[in-house]
């Protein structure tokens, strides 16, 4: 069917009939949903509603954990918003669809575009260059850490390898009640095997020349192993095996376990929960080549191609995207901002973003973004790698047959992007 047909079965849009704003309905989908999130959009939107009269912006929140699945199934359905909050990783499926609209010329005569950065441009055109969304703000991972656990384990030094960081799980582990570690081995986990994996193979291409997947080398296979161990070696919670970003961010600020690797946006539940002299924010740790590889994700927002409310919903998404919308949002969820300036701010000039800033400016890490181009990624990462990885952590497959099956996928979708690019 063709998906322009399957979009527009079950919208259903008001008309206008001659009066500004009148009476006119966006509908707007938010996935990365908590609970401060959601109270931080509904202000900004509020704000927005005040400034349109007769504009009412209808916010649906999707649980993170189901989001992808449930927002295809609402596309599939003709359910269509006309804005989303569109992750990187599902950007090109949705964008090679031909169910986006291109945002090149709103942007091209928005004030707001004069302050971008360029990191901001370069991944809002990801897709085909060009720009199907506008981020929000980017994630690097760094890894928290747990002093009083550590000082209660006999972990003296922070961890900087691979090894390090073994060693403090296993000495943490070693007392009643805690892991060293706080395992994602639920929804969002493929991070930690990226992360891990390219650190012991000391190199993040993810791809050769003719587009073999790397998942299957000798190194980034030692890195999957790395992690299975981890778990299998009880130096993870157990119920780790399903867990989620709010789980890991809880099991850290628990003191369930002593190490999570996360971004700037589990600072706001950490910090409100812990003394800051209670935890540190550090460098991944490196492998053997002496470099660490910690992704580096965005998100942002999208217009889909059969909005019949294109101006608004744009004026929408100008606002979310206004220097100041922005600095209130990723204060409040943890991003890096997308506008120049942003970092003489004393909010992200506090010691809480110096682990992070540390981290940017190490010449031997290598902040690595997921291979978001590929169309079948989304899919990938939200659905066979939860289910793969989660056999491997319970020993039904082994860490070889783990990389295998995920080389086979990611070779047959590079492969099949590099043919259609000739």
């Amino acid at each position: 069917m063709n998906w322009k047909t399957t979009l527009l079965a079950g919208v259903t849009s008001i008309v206008l009939t001659g009066q500004a704003y009148a009476d006119t309905t966006l509908k707007l989908v938010e996935v990365i949903t908590s609970p401060e999130r959601t109270e931080t959009l509904k202000t900004l939107v509020a704000q927005y509603e005040e400034a349109h009269p007769g504009v009412t912006v209808e916010i649906t929140s999707l649980p993170w954990g189901q989001a992808f699945e449930k927002f295809a199934t609402m596309v599939s359905a003709g359910q269509t918003p006309d804005i989303v909050e569109m992750p990187d990783t599902w950007l090109t499926l949705y964008a090679n669809n031909g169910a986006l609209e291109s945002l090149e010329p709103y942007i091209k005569d928005w004030e707001g575009g004069k302050t971008l950065n360029d990191r901001a441009l370069e991944f809002a055109r990801s897709a085909d260059d060009t720009a199907y969304m506008l981020p929000y703000g980017f994630y690097l991972r760094a890894m928290f850490y747990n002093k009083k656990l550590f000082k209660e384990a006999g972990v003296t030094d922070v961890p900087v390898t691979l090894e390090d960081f073994r060693n403090a799980a296993q000495k943490v582990s070693a007392l009643p009640g805690k892991s060293g570690y706080c395992m994602r081995g639920g929804p969002g986990g493929l991070n930690g095997w990226v992360m891990f994996g390219a650190t012991a193979a000391g190199s993040n291409e993810f791809f050769t020349e003719d587009g073999q997947s790397t998942f299957n080398s000798d190194g980034w296979q030692d890195g999957l192993e790395y992690l299975v161990d981890i778990y299998k070696d009880g130096l993870a919670p157990k119920d780790s095996l399903n867990w989620g970003f709010n789980e890991i961010v809880a099991g850290f600020y628990s003191g369930t376990c002593a190490m999570l690797d996360q971004d700037p946006d589990a600072l706001i539940a950490i910090s409100s929960r812990m003394k800051e002299e209670d935890f540190g924010v550090t460098t991944m740790p490196k492998g053997p080549s002496g470099k660490a590889f910690p992704t580096i994700g965005y998100a942002g927002w999208s217009m889909f191609a059969n909005s019949e409310n294109k101006d608004e919903a744009w004026d929408l998404i100008a606002h979310l995207e206004s220097k100041e919308s922005n600095l209130a949002w990723n204060k409040r969820i943890g991003a890096l901002p997308i506008h120049d300036g942003a970092e003489s701010d004393p909010f992200f000039a506090s010691p809480q973003f110096e682990g992070w800033f540390a981290e940017l400016s190490d010449p031997d890490v290598h902040p690595t973004v997921m291979p978001t181009h590929l169309e079948e990624f989304a899919f990938f990462k939200d659905s066979l790698v939860i289910r793969t990885s989660q056999e491997a952590m319970l020993g039904r497959i082994s860490p070889e047959e783990l990389a295998n099956q995920w080389a086979e996928y990611l070779t047959a979708a590079q492969q099949k992007w590099m043919q259609a690019k000739q």
